[in-house]
């Protein structure tokens, strides 16, 4: 009987291992490692999609959001953009490097856009969202990236080239035909 008291103090002064790594883990739940950079981008870009479309009139459900919603929330982020991306009026239209000011417009840089779907696309699923509803993998998505990367290259002289895979054969290690082997693709 003495014994069971012992235990019960034990218990209550968390002198028992199991209590010690409850205590811990609950520790642990309170104070999690830190996300890494690409995680916490990944988060804030999805609350700042959530908020865009809470902020629509009327507000549109994640259920329902399409397409059509992610070219809007990308049309909406180009008033933010940092890229000076010239129209074809504009008399330093395709320099690379213009030698005065003017009056285009700021854009968001296609490498940010197509970033930033990336980020949302993975963030999509990771919410509950299938692969074959996600909106941010549609073809009018990949088009209006493509179309906004050419556009930019045009603007700035710079044409867009897309760089090739390079091919590299594996070794054999026995005396066998080589030409049986795949080439392997690096990029």
């Amino acid at each position: 009987m003495n014994m069971s008291i012992n235990k019960g103090k034990d218990i209550a002064e968390g002198s028992n291992s199991r209590s010690t790594v409850s205590v811990s883990a609950a520790d642990h739940q309170q104070n999690p490692p830190p996300l890494s950079r690409y995680e916490s981008q990944k988060r804030r870009d999805w609350n700042t999609f959530g908020q865009y479309l809470r902020n629509q009139r009327p507000p549109v459900a994640l259920s329902q959001c399409n397409a059509n919603h992610v070219l809007d929330f990308l049309r909406y982020l180009d008033q933010f953009g940092k890229t000076k991306v010239h129209l074809q009026g504009c008399v330093f239209f395709g320099q690379p490097e213009p030698p005065g000011p003017c009056t285009c417009p700021l854009r968001q840089a296609w490498g940010s856009l197509d970033a930033l779907i990336g980020r949302l696309r993975a963030a999509y699923e990771e919410n509950g969202g299938l692969p074959e509803t996600n909106p941010f993998a549609s073809g009018a998505i990949r088009i209006y990236l493509r179309e906004v990367r050419d556009s930019q290259a045009k603007a700035r002289g710079i044409p867009y080239k897309k760089k090739k895979k390079k091919r590299i054969p594996l070794k054999s290690s026995n005396n066998e035909d080589s030409s049986a082997s795949f080439p392997i693709q690096q990029s």
